[in-house]
């Protein structure tokens, strides 16, 4: 979560990206564009087509700066395809001129106008030629090419009118899509914690440490208005999951009273490289403000449990990653972000993208991060929605070269808005949270001369062994050492089905080495 007390400003609102694909067709009330400047956006039926959705787009006449944007995953891409197309709907019968900027490039940001002739309640085809586009910046014309994530849109840029008007099917012939989703797979799991424990029970202080020192100035950043805890009142683990509860009651530490308390965990490990996992339910109420995220180890931090023995760096230069925040947008719009070292960005925040899911406070969903040395990538239930891969990759762009360590935590209030005023509690429910990375062998294994690879992890049905040497056994062992399964015989898979959900050690014995992973049977 946003570490300081800064947040994205573009224009004169707040900046919720949404993170969707190209081309846009608003089907199902996807695509939904961000206003500033006083414009607005929503989303409703067209009028010549009942069964159709589309965007509507709302300037007030207050500023002739208003537009609209979207960060969009599958890039417009120029390269192959120099036109992009729209459909354009006015409830009044005046000419217009719209503005196609496209931005956040690998070129510098283009846009093209097209007039639209005068003729109300009907639809315009509409084309943008970028082989003839005008760089934003200084004006010139040239034909533009790269791949661009932003597109926004002006309405009669430059004029204070007001109106009501309506896009569909904004798209052109060529998308861009990242070659490597996923550059690295990450199989072996070096740390979890599975909250397996019946009744309700303390989180376990092996794996977690609870951050409860406020800040300098008595109070949290981002204007959070909580105090965090270590009572089980705050975080307990109960029926196999963690449960983080935010509640309304009037609490005083540390000289200061404040009317929420929750938790905020510290993980007591810490890596570089790897993916993360965490299967999650939400709190609900607004004001709540969920998060999964990690920060560099070395960060400067009076009060977080790497603080006195690593604590050399400031935030930002440490590095931050939100795997998933709740509550800076809509109801159901999660987001993911990273801070660095950004000048010219505001909260530095170099990048903030959002999705839309279903109903985050009943449902699980697997928030995830796969962090590699050239990218990361954030995924929501196995499916990738947004791409780190800064072309250039230094202290300030990319500081995500030494550890990081995981915190989970639900803020109130701050960013997240205004908190209801009939809010008692609300839990974050976390079921589990994996780790994973490519090792050869784990403390304590001969790394040199045992190349394994067990997978899939998680294994449904059947986990793969991969070896270049000749197996003698394979046995797997539940975490009190109890032995499950056992083949006397080379092997290179093991029908785990009857295995319980859980986690479990496996061991491969070859040449008188012995050589164990860990791995999860769903």
């Amino acid at each position: 979560m946003l570490h300081l007390r800064f947040f994205l400003i573009l224009c004169c609102g707040f900046q919720f990206l949404q993170a969707q694909q190209f081309p846009l067709d608003f089907e199902n009330n996807q695509f939904g564009f961000t206003g500033f400047s006083g414009a607005s956006f929503s989303f409703r039926v067209d009028p010549l087509q009942s069964g159709n959705n589309v965007g509507q787009f709302n300037n007030n006449g207050a500023q002739a700066n208003q537009g609209f944007f979207m960060d969009v995953t599958t890039a417009v891409d120029l390269n192959t395809d120099q036109n992009v197309n729209l459909k354009f709907y006015s409830f009044d019968p005046n000419a217009h001129t719209i503005l196609l900027k496209l931005e956040n490039g690998t070129q510098p940001a283009v846009e093209v106008t097209q007039q639209i002739p005068s003729g109300a309640n009907s639809w315009n085809e509409v084309n943008f030629d970028f082989s003839n586009a005008t760089d934003s910046a200084t004006g010139n014309t040239f034909s533009s090419t790269g791949q661009y994530d932003r597109v926004t849109l002006f309405i009669d840029f430059g004029v204070t009118t007001s109106g009501t008007y309506l896009f569909d099917q904004i798209n052109n012939a060529a998308v861009f899509v990242p070659p490597n989703p996923i550059d690295v797979v990450y199989t072996n799991l070096v740390w979890s914690d599975e909250f397996n424990t019946s009744g309700n029970n303390p989180v376990d202080a092996t794996n977690w440490f609870h951050q409860t020192q406020l800040p300098a100035g008595g109070n949290w950043f981002n204007n959070e208005e909580q105090h965090y805890t270590n009572r089980l009142d705050n975080s307990y683990v109960e029926n196999g999951s963690l449960h983080i509860v935010a509640k309304r009651e009037t609490y005083s530490d540390q000289s200061s009273t404040k009317q929420y308390t929750s938790a905020r965990l510290n993980s007591k490990f810490a890596f570089t490289y790897g993916r993360v996992d965490v299967r999650a339910k939400l709190p609900f109420g607004n004001g709540t403000w969920p998060a999964i995220w990690t920060l560099g180890k070395n960060i400067n931090e009076d009060g977080g449990f790497w603080d006195a023995s690593h604590g050399t760096t400031n935030w930002p230069l440490c590095g931050e990653i939100d795997i998933m925040e709740h509550g800076l947008g809509a109801l159901n719009h999660v987001s993911a972000a990273l801070h660095t070292n950004c000048a010219g960005c505001s909260g530095n925040t170099r990048n903030f993208r959002s999705t839309t899911l279903t109903d985050v406070a009943s449902n699980f969903h697997i928030y995830s991060m796969n962090w590699s040395p050239q990218q990361i990538t954030f995924l929501i239930d196995d499916v990738p929605f947004y791409i780190y891969n800064p072309t250039v990759k230094n202290v300030d762009t990319y500081p995500f070269y030494e550890d990081q360590y995981l915190l989970l935590n639900v803020a109130m209030g701050g960013y997240a808005g205004t908190i209801d005023p009939s809010f008692t509690q609300s839990s974050m429910v976390i079921d589990y949270v994996r780790v994973y990375q490519n090792t050869l062998g784990i403390a304590g294994e001969d790394e040199n001369k045992v190349n394994l690879k067990a997978y899939p992890n998680p294994a449904t049905n059947t986990l793969h062994i991969e070896t270049m040497q000749i197996t003698d056994k394979v046995e797997v062992f539940d975490l009190a050492g109890k032995l499950l399964l056992s083949e006397s015989q080379q092997t290179n898979r093991l029908d785990v089905t009857k295995l319980k959900a859980g986690l479990y050690i496996l061991k491969v014995y070859s040449a008188g080495i012995v050589v164990n992973r860990k791995f999860v049977k769903e």
